[in-house]
């Protein structure tokens, strides 16, 4: 299912109910520190490391199974993650998204973190949001700083440092 994003602006609650949409038919951008914390849990980078360049960039991608485009640390019999202690940053803020720019969804304004202007937004297709039973209430703050620590770290991460942290 695609994301469809709906404005975040208010603390809400989450709790996870495993339906599995987040983890299959993603695109999982990794970051030089989620591939170093990945080998050091004992994951070998070839299982789950794929290579994409998209314009003048290389970017690092989780690998997905062939056949269901899970990803490769997903349970599909339990629908958890195997690596969920140092699951990469991008899972971390799933089923959450920043932007630097307006999406034109309603009810969306800007979100001030830092000097920096934000939008927020959540999946509105995620059944954990403001699910009954919830285990935690997610704050914009939480969201935003976790969005901005993802931009730096994928900008960081290139071809040089991944050979760095293969040696």
């Amino acid at each position: 299912m695609h994301f469809k994003p709906r404005a975040f602006t208010e603390p809400v609650s989450f709790r996870c109910l495993y339906c599995l949409d987040c983890c299959r038919g993603r695109h999982v951008y990794l970051t030089l520190k989620d591939i170093e914390m990945l080998m050091d849990a004992g994951k070998d980078p070839e299982e789950f490391l794929t290579i994409s360049i998209e314009g003048n960039k290389v970017r690092f991608v989780l690998s997905v199974r062939e056949w269901d485009l899970g990803c490769v640390f997903h349970d599909p019999e339990t629908g958890k993650c195997i690596v969920h202690a140092v699951r990469p940053l991008i899972c971390r803020i799933y089923p959450f998204m920043v932007s630097r720019k307006p999406l034109g969804v309603e009810g969306e304004k800007p979100f001030n973190y830092k000097g920096q202007t934000l939008w927020l937004y959540y999946d509105e297709n995620c059944p954990g949001i403001n699910a009954e039973g919830a285990e935690t209430t997610i704050t914009p703050e939480e969201v935003a700083k976790l969005g901005v620590e993802f931009e730096g770290e994928l900008e960081r991460t290139d071809m040089d440092g991944l050979l760095g942290l293969l040696k």
